[in-house]
């Protein structure tokens, strides 16, 4: 399959999809921290392509509800709605998977078709995870472990768990 990985600067994904047999390539502002196929600027000039998937990680800054105390403040200078827009051009896609914290496009366009946590697949931690899906199906748990420790933000709130 080809597919584009967007707002991915780690290579982590990209280069596990590589692995699988996949012809990836990752988009990000930012230069890749991993040698491997990857774009670095606008990746909207990059959805027209013919992509078989793409894979989203939309920067969760102006969305997630762990910056709510800061919303009236960037509904009002118009970083919210940028943001919100931005995560939407994914939604237009035949194919998609977009990862993004508990936020305010649960409300903004629909809920997530699945929450995940990171434990639920081997790594011993919390933090609420949300996917928004089309053409694919849910994930499935593949190595429980401990629960550990609650992602903490930088900003210092935890993720809070809404199912």
């Amino acid at each position: 399959m080809k597919i584009l990985v967007a707002c991915e600067c780690s290579g982590a994904v990209r280069d596990n999809l590589i692995r699988l047999g996949h012809e990836a390539l990752s988009c990000d502002l930012l230069p890749s921290e991993t040698e491997g196929p990857h774009h670095q600027g606008d990746v909207i000039p990059l959805l027209s392509r013919d992509w078989d998937l793409v894979i989203a990680f939309p920067p969760c800054t102006d969305l997630c509800v762990s910056g709510a105390k800061h919303f009236a403040a960037k509904r009002a200078d118009g970083r919210q709605q940028k943001s919100i827009e931005f995560f939407m051009r994914f939604t237009r896609l035949p194919r998609f998977a977009i990862e993004n914290p508990v936020g305010i496009m649960s409300t903004e366009w629909r809920k997530p078709d699945q929450i995940v946590q990171p434990w639920q697949f081997g790594d011993e931690a919390t933090k609420t995870t949300c996917l928004w899906l089309q053409g694919l199906p849910l994930l499935k748990p593949s190595n429980i472990v401990s629960k550990g420790a609650r992602h903490i933000t930088a900003g210092g709130a935890q993720s809070p768990r809404l199912v």
